[in-house]
Formats: C-alpha cells, sequence, structure tokens
C-alpha cells in the first residue's frame, strides 16, 4: 500500500522542501490539480530544490516520475487504517454471524448491490425468509433465530401511516386476530389490504391469499370506521364464507413478491423459461478451464470500462441456480453484439479462463431469456 504521507516524506527529505511545501505537493499530484498550473509550478521548486541538494537532474526526474506515478494510487494512512478496521471486522461478522451481518445490511439500504442480492445471501446461509406478516414483522427487517421476519417497509406503495398505525395498535393491543380483526381496528383501506394480501402479510391466518382477497371486498366494504374510533370491548366471531376451493400457485407467490417488494424471497431461477439442469453451474467451471460452456444465469451487476481504443467493455456478475456467483468478461465485440439490456435471466456462451485460482467466462455470446407467464401457474 502507498500512503500519501510517502509523497510528503520523498519531497521533504529529497528535494529540500518544508512539510507545508510537500503536502502542497502532495495536493498537487492529485486529479483535481494536475490541470492547474499549481503542479507545474510545484515541478520548478522540486527540481530546484533538488538541485540545492545536490543531486543530477536525470536522477531528480526519475523520483519525480514514480512520485507522479503512484500519486494516483496512494491513500491516507489514517483512513487506510480505519477502513481495514471496518473491513476485519465486517468480515469477522460476515463469517460468524452471517445471518445477523446480512439482516443489517439490508435494513442499511446500502451496499453495492440490490436489496434481492443479500436475501439470496440469506438463502445460501440457511435462512427461513417469512413474508412481511402484519403480525411478526417490524418496519425493518428482524430476526429470530434462523427465522428472517422481512420488514414492512419494503412493501412498494405501502402508505406510511398505515404502518405506523399496523405497529401501535399491535403494540397496544396484541396481535391481529384474523383479517376481519385488522379491518375493523386499522380502518385500512381496500387497496392497501389487497396489497398486504398479495405480498402475504394474512399467512397467519392459514387461508390462501385468493381467498383472502375475495374476503377482503366483502369485509372492507362492511366495516365502518365511525364505528370504531376506540377499542371494542367485545370482539366479534370473524364471519364465515362459502367459497369454491381456492389455491395459491408458487409461481403467482413470486410474481406477486415482485410486483409488490421489487424482489423476490425465493429462489428466482422458478421464473425462469428453460431448464437450468441443462447448463454449466459456477462450482463446474474449474472442470473446463480452456473450453466453451454454457451457463443459464441471473444478473446481478455490471461493471462499464472504456479501453485504450475508446472501445466499450465490461465486466459482469451473475448468479447461477444454486445461487453462486459467475464472472464474466464482456470484450468490445461481445460488449457490442450481446448488450446486456436489462435485469433478468441470460443464456451465456463463453471460454473458461482462470485468473489466480478464479474462474471467469469470457463471453462469445450473451443471450436473454424469458420469464414463465403467469398463465402457467393456471395450468397446473
Amino acid at each position: 500500500m502507498v500512503y500519501q504521507e510517502d509523497v510528503i516524506k520523498i519531497a521533504h527529505y529529497f528535494a529540500g522542501l518544508t512539510l507545508g511545501e510537500a503536502d502542497i505537493l502532495r495536493r498537487a499530484m492529485s486529479g483535481k490539480y494536475r490541470d492547474h498550473n499549481r503542479f507545474s509550478l510545484m515541478k520548478e521548486q522540486y527540481m530546484a530544490g533538488c538541485k540545492t541538494m545536490g543531486h543530477t537532474e536525470e536522477l531528480a526526474e526519475e523520483i519525480w516520475r514514480q512520485m507522479v506515478s503512484f500519486a494516483g494510487y496512494s491513500f491516507n494512512k489514517a483512513h487506510s487504517a480505519s477502513f481495514a478496521k471496518e473491513s476485519y471486522m465486517s468480515l469477522f461478522l460476515k463469517t460468524y454471524y452471517p445471518l445477523e451481518f446480512m439482516v443489517a445490511v439490508i435494513n442499511n439500504f446500502g451496499g453495492f448491490y440490490h436489496t434481492e442480492v443479500y436475501f439470496f445471501e440469506l438463502l445460501k446461509t440457511g435462512a427461513t425468509i417469512k413474508n412481511p406478516c402484519v403480525n411478526d414483522s417490524g418496519e425493518l427487517t428482524s430476526i429470530k433465530g434462523t427465522a428472517v421476519y422481512v420488514g414492512l417497509i419494503h412493501i412498494k406503495g405501502l402508505h406510511q401511516k398505515l404502518l405506523e398505525k399496523i405497529l401501535e395498535d399491535r403494540k397496544e393491543h396484541g396481535l391481529y386476530l384474523h383479517m376481519q380483526d385488522f379491518i375493523e381496528r386499522t380502518n385500512v383501506g381496500l387497496e392497501q389490504l389487497n396489497r398486504l394480501i398479495s405480498v402475504g402479510a394474512f399467512g397467519f391466518t392459514g387461508k390462501c391469499k385468493k381467498r383472502l382477497l375475495w374476503e377482503a371486498n366483502f369485509l372492507q366494504k362492511k366495516n365502518k370506521s365511525a364505528l370504531h374510533a376506540d377499542p371494542v370491548l367485545f370482539s366479534d366471531e370473524p364471519l364465515s364464507f362459502t367459497l369454491p376451493d381456492l389455491f395459491d400457485h408458487p409461481l403467482d407467490d413470486v410474481y406477486d413478491e415482485i410486483e409488490n417488494m421489487g424482489f423476490t424471497l425465493t429462489n428466482p431461477f422458478s421464473l425462469v423459461d428453460d431448464d437450468p439442469g441443462k447448463y454449466v453451474t459456477a462450482k463446474d467451471l474449474s472442470q473446463h478451464i480452456g473450453k466453451t460452456v454454457s451457463c443459464l444465469t441471473y444478473f446481478v451487476v455490471r461493471k462499464h470500462v472504456v479501453t485504450k481504443n475508446h472501445d466499450e467493455m465490461f465486466f459482469g456478475t451473475f448468479m447461477d441456480k444454486n445461487l453462486n456467483w459467475i464472472d464474466t468478461i464482456h470484450f468490445p465485440d461481445a460488449a457490442k453484439n450481446f448488450p446486456l439490456h436489462s435485469n433478468g435471466f441470460y443464456r451465456i456462451t463463453g471460454k473458461v479462463v482462470t485468473d489466480f485460482g478464479v474462474c471467469s467466462v469470457e463471453v462469445q455470446r450473451c443471450v436473454k431469456v424469458g420469464y414463465r407467464h403467469r398463465s402457467y401457474a393456471n395450468l397446473n
């Protein structure tokens, strides 16, 4: 690691500059001042100092070249120590408390990746992820043992006032007994109620979502908000309904999660319109080094790069059916002919290469793969 302090020491001892002048030189070397006259003036002062100290011009130029070459990569030593400490702490927590660590990252609403990636990591650590629930979830995501309850904050379009009402009423009067009890205690509107049902927030009732949606339409119309300004002394038995046999298909549940939260809480490969079993997975890449393989992947992120010839290329990160990472290299031809249009599934064909023991795929072909439609659920 090259530290910014090294530039100051070299300039101070080698060119005879004062510490203040050396620090100005260090700042002048940054990209912020490279195009300013200050940088040229500091070089003149540096060269003059070297001459006074008895150094040859050739030696002074070489030292200057070395300082300039690493100045763009130098780092403040105090900052380096702080980041190193934070990195070691994060690695410790991720290694020994992986569930708690991922929940903390999710609640921080930061990180490099989309929120769904951290939920996928939770799945890989053995967590049981529970849908947002009006009885078990808080505003933020919480953890109880190996069970992770998704926070109500992740429900798109859920009004903040309703979220607060749900939590306050639950804290004051206890868990909601059933959906009718929830409606009477919160005076929720039909649109917000349907959103909660669709995301699985009434799973504790044991009723399928299709049945709950039918009941909600009747119960919400029957509810009179004026009658429930204060808690009732005696709770009524929930109304019973005679409905045909209804059931929820897992594929519908996944789509409901995506529509209401922007991501799914299960393995996304249940959505892909292809057979993941036909393709090479991440753990098998090492057996195919130097060979051309095809992988069925789920897009995570890409890094855009401009080459020295001003061509565009990028590095990609994908997941396989086991939620393991596959790194890809898209050189200019592949990047131009097979761009990543959007998130989703891609069928990638390319050569397996290795660098420092890590396998990647040099992409030759990258084609978008479609999603299974909801209609598929109605056929099964």
